[in-house]
């Protein structure tokens, strides 16, 4: 697991808008071999988004050739409505990038078969071969995607029942009226993630800094469920000044003096990668 911090929400989601654009184009995404792609709601990937944005506007980066999964979705929520994560991503991500509609996939809330609909979002993740990058958020209690404390960390996409501190955390999102928050949603499960050959997680704010010293410094606990990361071989968490509060001051200093580390190791790479090309192709 790496850890890399910024000072502030907005240079985190540069830093993750630049990642994310970088793994894109070096995978050179075709019709034949799209580039998968996981993707969370909530106001922490927002700046990710916003530069993500301006990097299609300016040219860098393309959605053409990329297949989007949503996390989760609530239950019977209407689609159109405002706080639906349908209406989320396509206002904050999908109406501003050059992504094709039917390339987009985001779990039906209203379905008539709840569960039948859970399996075929996995049956469809399978069928393209797995999501190459699993961009995700995490709730105050250290939960990833609605995989709440408790939650099987070898679980897939289902019907979950929200605790009582993420319908109290979203309610901000419905004029604070706790009684307008859907109680259930769908959501991929901890090992849906898992399965990612990457994931990245975006964390900013003090509010979440417990759930990151639970998820780094402690062993992996299904009552945070984000420390199941520290089982994936390429987990990737990005955070800001005021996530690291509740951090010791070494692991702090550890992590950002293996990030140097990280990028000679990185750069050395991509040298040597363009040795190899020019020997293949014969430039001097």
């Amino acid at each position: 697991m790496r850890l890399i911090i910024r000072e502030d929400p907005e240079s985190v989601g540069e830093y993750i808008a630049n990642y994310v654009c970088k793994r894109i184009n070096d995978f050179n995404p075709s019709p034949e071999r799209p580039f998968v792609l996981g993707l969370p709601t909530g106001s922490s990937p927002v700046p990710t988004y916003k530069a993500l944005i301006n990097l299609v506007k300016t040219g860098r980066l393309s959605f053409r050739n990329v297949i989007t999964f949503n996390m989760d979705e609530y239950v019977g929520l209407p689609r159109d409505h405002p706080e639906s994560y349908h209406s989320f991503m396509f206002r904050e991500l999908f109406s501003h990038v050059d992504i094709p509609p039917e390339n987009v996939n985001i779990l039906d809330g209203n379905a008539d078969d709840l569960v039948s609909e859970c399996n075929d979002y996995e049956r469809r993740i399978k069928q393209y071969g797995g999501v190459e990058l699993f961009l995700a958020g995490i709730g105050e209690d250290g939960h990833i995607a609605f995989n709440e404390p408790g939650s099987s960390l070898t679980s897939r996409t289902r019907i979950k029942t929200l605790a009582y501190g993420t319908i109290l955390a979203n309610a901000r999102f419905f004029n604070n009226d706790i009684s307008a928050v859907p109680h259930m949603a769908l959501t991929v499960g901890v090992q849906t993630v898992l399965d990612s050959r990457e994931v990245v997680v975006v964390v900013t704010g003090q509010r979440k800094a417990l759930a990151i010293a639970k998820a780094i410094e402690e062993g992996v606990n299904h009552l945070w469920t984000l420390s199941a990361l520290q089982m994936h071989p390429w987990a990737l968490i990005v955070v800001d000044e005021d996530a690291t509060l509740e951090l010791h001051v070494k692991t702090v200093k550890y992590f950002k003096s293996i990030e140097q580390v990280q990028e000679e190791v990185e750069k050395n790479q991509a040298e040597l990668k363009k040795k190899k090309h020019a020997a293949v192709n014969g430039i001097n």
